[in-house]
Formats: C-alpha cells, structure tokens, sequence
C-alpha cells in the first residue's frame, strides 16, 4: 500500500509507496508516496540534494546490520543463523540513498502537467482489458469491500500499469540499504530510518511465513512489492486472500491484487456510497481562504460550514452527510483548481499521501469505466 518517498512529480509508483500503502497518519498533505515507489528516474535523481553515497557491499560485514538482525530473530522467535545470513546477504545500493532525498529545487507543483502523465490512452486501454478480463472478480470486491471497481482499477493503474512496471531492485537491497545507511542529510533521516527498518523486520517474517526465497523477490527502491506497491507491512496487514487458493500473491493473482486494495481501502473508513468530491467555487464577498486550507486535505467543516467561510456549493453537495475538506491543486503558473473533498478522497491520500495522486486515481476510474460503457 499501498507507499512513501519520491514526490508526486517523480514517475508513479513502485511505488503506496507507494510509504503510502504503507507510512500512514498525520492530517498534512505529504509530497513523499505512499509507496516510495521505484527508482525509474534517475535523471530526476541527478536533481536531488547531493548526499555522500554509501559505500556498495554486503552487510554482512555490518556489525550495526548483523547486531539488529540478532535482536530481530530473538524477539521474532526466528532462526537466528537464516536472519543473519539472509541480512548479510544484502548489498548496499548507494543510488537508493540519493533516490529518496528531497529534490534541492523543488519543482512547482502542476495538476494538468501531472494529470497527463496517468490520465492517458496507454492507461486507460490498459485499464479497460484489465477491468474486462476481471469482471466478475472486480465486481465481487465492490460487493465484498464497498469500495467501486473504478477506485480499484485507478489505484493498479497509477501504481504499475496493471502489473507491468513493478520495480526491479532486490527488495532485502533495497530496505537493508534504507534500515542501515539511510541518508543522515533527510530532513526526517530518524523517521524514515526507523520506518524502513521496521518494513525490512516485516519483509523477512513475511518471507518466513510465506516461504519465501527473501534474496529473489524484486520491487521499488524504496522496497514496495507487486501490482498494488504494497509496503511489507501493508501486505501483512491488509493483503487478502481473494482467489481462495490459500496464499497471497500480489505479483501473480490479479484477484488477490483486487481484493487486498479494496481491503486496504475499507480499513481506512472508506465509506460505500459517498462521493470522493464535489464542484467548489468561491464567494469572493465571503471568502475565508485562509480558514478553508488550513486543516489541508484532512475533511474538517460541515457543509454548513464549509458555505459559511466562501465555499459555493451546488446540487448533491449541499446534501452531503459528513466532512469535507478544500483540495487545492496547482497549475504551474495558471489558477490553481478546487475541488471539495470528502472522507473518501482522503481514505486515497492513505494510500499515497498526495492530493495530486489521488485525484489522479478518481479521474483515472471515471475515464476507465467511461470507456467500459462506450
């Protein structure tokens, strides 16, 4: 989960990361994916704040990295001598430790520029075959979970393409190189740091428990696995067992794929039925911008509320039941755009926590299935 650390400007997924299906609290927009997704750019890389690269090598030489994987076997009840070996089997990827540094100028944020990269034809025919072949499956999630198949086909879409770009970095690499040398310069190094060594101590229980070979299993940089992106600790969280042939396997079973990010979904309160957002204008005689952004994308007034401060509503939105929130999203150098927000957009910022991102899941959906109807 879905995933993390690249910007939303950075190339989609690999992403929840995406540690958006993954790093998930806090009421502020974040510009890191929910996956970190994957290290696809490296030109993008280049514009990262220079950081000293780690040496390559195994960590098996790692006194820090053997001393944490003895800690983890003794509190896991794990086999002490497979964690070690497995651990010191990992090879440090110096690119990874540039890959998830801020950008040193960051780039202006830009909804149309960044709509575009997902909102088009390659996406969408993928989307339409994909949602096709697995009607019935789709269709049974929506049943089972509450969440529409369009979110569903959005969140595969923007995160691999269905499947087709899902990282090739050993992931035991690529969280060892983020657990053990995480770069010191990141604003949130002690964070970030703590993170991915919780998800490399999650990796290797799942690879235990699943029988997993934890050397050959591939994903982002930033280690998120399979169609979705999900963080370990999302897979054991909230990856199901959909195709009933008892195991998960979100790199081979599209109905596993299915199920778990519409499970992840209803476990952050997506709530059937409602919309994701609402049209907004603006009363500029009554406007209170101020007071409408600064709980950000976290759904805070009533419609009553909402309407008080500026904020034009019309039609269905002037029924809606619960909170909602002004998204802000910027046009480069144009206006920005507006949209009222509900629960259910933020429930997709917990996947990756970009409105930008998960207006480009809805819109994604709405074009897929618009497509389905034609």
């Amino acid at each position: 989960m879905l995933c993390m650390v690249i910007s939303p400007w950075a190339v989609a997924s690999t992403s929840h990361s995406k540690p958006t299906a993954s790093l998930k609290s806090g009421t502020k927009e974040h510009t890191a994916p929910s996956h970190p997704r994957r290290a696809k750019n490296p030109a993008k890389a280049q514009r990262r704040q220079h950081t000293p690269p780690v040496a390559a090598g195994a960590y098996s030489s790692n006194e820090a990295a053997m001393a944490w994987a003895d800690a983890l076997a003794l509190r896991q009840g794990l086999d002490r001598h497979w964690v070690r070996q497995t651990v010191g089997q990992a090879q440090k990827i110096p690119a990874i430790t540039q890959y998830v540094m801020p950008p040193a100028t960051p780039a202006a944020k830009n909804w149309r520029a960044y709509r575009a990269r997902f909102i088009e034809p390659v996406r969408i025919q993928a989307g339409l075959r994909f949602w096709q072949t697995h009607d019935a499956t789709m269709a049974r999630a929506e049943h089972t979970f509450g969440v529409p198949a369009e979110i569903i086909v959005g969140i595969i879409g923007v995160e691999t393409i269905y499947g087709q770009h899902t990282g090739n970095f050993r992931v035991i690499d690529a969280l060892a190189t983020l657990a053990f040398d995480f770069p010191v310069q990141h604003p949130r190094a002690t964070e970030r740091q703590a993170y991915f060594t919780s998800e490399l101590g999650q990796y290797l229980m799942l690879a235990q428990r699943n029988g997993w070979d934890p050397l050959r299993m591939k994903g982002s940089y930033a280690g998120a696995m399979g169609w979705p992106q999900f963080m370990p600790g999302s897979w054991a969280q909230f990856a199901v067992d959909f195709d009933g042939d008892g195991k998960i396997d979100l790199y081979n079973s599209p109905a596993d794929v299915i199920g778990s990010v519409a499970n992840y979904f209803k476990a952050f309160n997506w709530k059937p039925g409602m919309p994701t957002h609402y049209p907004v204008q603006f009363d500029a005689s009554r406007l209170n911008m101020d007071a409408l952004m600064a709980p950000d994308i976290l759904p805070t007034f009533s419609v009553s509320s909402f309407t008080a401060k500026g904020a034009v509503l019309e039609g269905a939105a002037l029924e809606h039941q619960g909170p909602l929130a002004l998204i802000e999203l910027h046009n480069g150098g144009e206006p920005p755009s507006y949209v009222a927000g509900t629960e259910n957009f933020y429930a997709i910022t917990r996947y990756n926590w970009s409105s930008y991102y998960a207006m480009a899941v809805i819109e994604l959906g709405q074009e897929i299935k618009a497509a389905r109807q034609r």
